[in-house]
This record gives structure tokens, sequence and C-alpha cells, in this order.
């Protein structure tokens, strides 16, 4: 009888990379609305990338090239940020400017109870905030 063993075939995140239209505009509210530390910026290549608190993690972005493949600016969904109060997160961000997708809501899935709510980047990424621990 042969054993098969397996083999990890993801050890980690290092990064998120999101295509965007306009590289100072997702500047400012990456920094200013997101409150996120800028770790790099490369001008030339409309390229920056942030710092994820509490992560090794960061998250990067620059201008989509013709021909590029990957995600069209405004069509990333499924990246769920953490904070303990997602509603006081989310005011925060709409006093700064930013856009609020889906108010906060208690949810209830499979017996975990938390809080989630939606919110967008200049560019119509939409990004999920909630306090779910497990």
């Amino acid at each position: 009888m042969e054993i098969l063993v397996m083999t990890d075939t993801i050890t980690g995140l290092h990064a998120v990379t999101l295509h965007i239209r306009d590289i100072q505009r997702a500047r400012r509210f990456y920094t200013d609305v997101l409150g996120l530390k800028e770790i790099s910026f490369n001008e030339k290549a409309n390229r920056a990338a942030f710092a994820l608190p509490g992560t090794s993690t960061i998250l990067t972005m620059h201008i989509m090239a013709p021909g590029e493949e990957g995600r069209e600016p405004g069509t990333v969904s499924g990246v769920v940020f953490s904070h303990p109060d997602p509603a006081a997160a989310c005011e925060e961000m709409r006093r700064r400017g930013g856009t609020i997708t889906m108010q906060p809501q208690l949810v209830e899935i499979a017996g975990a109870k938390f809080t989630r709510a939606a919110f967008a980047d200049p560019d119509g990424n939409e990004f999920m905030i909630s306090n779910r621990s497990d």
C-alpha cells in the first residue's frame, strides 16, 4: 500500500495586489481614509505598497498596464479586514470621506456572531471589515 504525503501548497500570504486607475487618489485613500502606513512608492512605475497592521502582509497597488492580465480596477472583492468594532471603523472612514457600501450588521453563521460591513476605495474595489475571530 502506497502512502501519500501531502505537501503544503500555501504557506502564508505575502501581499494582496490591486489594480487602480489613479495612483495619487489611491494613495490618499489608503493613508488618509484607512490610515495605512505607506512603505514604498515608485512614481515612475505608478506603484505603492502599504503595511497591513498586525501582519507581515502588504497591500500593493499599481495602474494596470495595457494588456496586463488580472482583475480590472474596481472589480476586487472578497478581501476581509479586521477591526474590533466595525461600526466605529466605518463611522471613522465615512468621516474621513470614505464610502460605506454595506452598513454594519450583526451576522450569525454556524453559531458564530460577529459584525461586518463593506467599504469601497475610489476605484470601486470593495472590502469587508469584520470583528469575526474564528
